[in-house]
């Protein structure tokens, strides 16, 4: 403690600072009653403690951000267009390839709309088909404003955004634009009617999206 609070001058710092070499004990007295008087409200106890007190010295630092992995990018459009990804080959446009994919199709809308029962409510119906993905559904052209569309029918192959991708049953491609198209989709008896040009939606956006009733649709 006495090394703590003070420490006794030598005989050349007491010549050099002209201070009265006291003893030790008179040294003590007179450091303990100037604590007392400075700052009277603490004990001798408390008062020992402040002084032994060592300053703690916080070192900073800097939070590093943990490095966020970039995710890769996929390809664009223009790129998948290009890689022709999506062209079906000519030796697989074949109608009959094509039918299990029908079958699976019907089988998830009947799964859809709880069995397709004969009290079923064709609007009911409708909503979930406006929805559904109907690749593989067998869908017709019954409107056009271009005469050579009517009558089309097949398996839907690929959607886009604008057009239907269809094998007829001639196994012919067809790509059928849905601006200005009403097409039909027929399953156990149910005709539901799809006007393209309100229907010009990718398949993932369909099912988010909601379609109001309308009394009149134009082509």
């Amino acid at each position: 403690m006495k090394a703590v609070i003070y420490r006794a001058f030598s005989h050349k710092e007491a010549r050099e600072h002209d201070v009265q070499d006291l003893g030790t004990q008179q040294a003590e007295t007179f450091v303990r009653a100037f604590l007392k008087r400075t700052i009277p409200h603490l004990s001798q106890q408390d008062c020992e403690s402040h002084l032994q007190r060592k300053a703690v010295v916080l070192e900073y630092f800097t939070r590093q951000k943990p490095k966020q992995k970039k995710k890769s990018k996929g390809l664009s459009s223009k790129q998948r267009r290009d890689m022709r990804l999506f062209d079906i080959n000519p030796e697989q446009q074949r109608y009959s390839l094509f039918l299990p994919l029908h079958e699976l199709w019907k089988q998830y809308i009947r799964d859809l709309c709880n069995g397709l029962k004969p009290d079923t409510q064709p609007q009911m119906i409708q909503a979930k088909l406006l929805k559904a993905d109907l690749h593989g559904a067998i869908i017709s052209v019954t409107k056009s404003k271009c005469p050579s569309y009517v009558g089309v029918t097949g398996i839907l192959l690929q959607e886009t955004k604008h057009v239907f991708k269809i094998i007829t049953k001639e196994d012919r491609l067809k790509v059928i634009p849905k601006l200005n198209c009403v097409f039909t989709i027929e399953i156990d008896g149910f005709i539901s009617y799809i006007y393209g040009s309100k229907f010009q939606l990718r398949s993932s956006e369909r099912s988010a999206k909601k379609f109001k009733v309308k009394g009149t649709i134009d082509l």
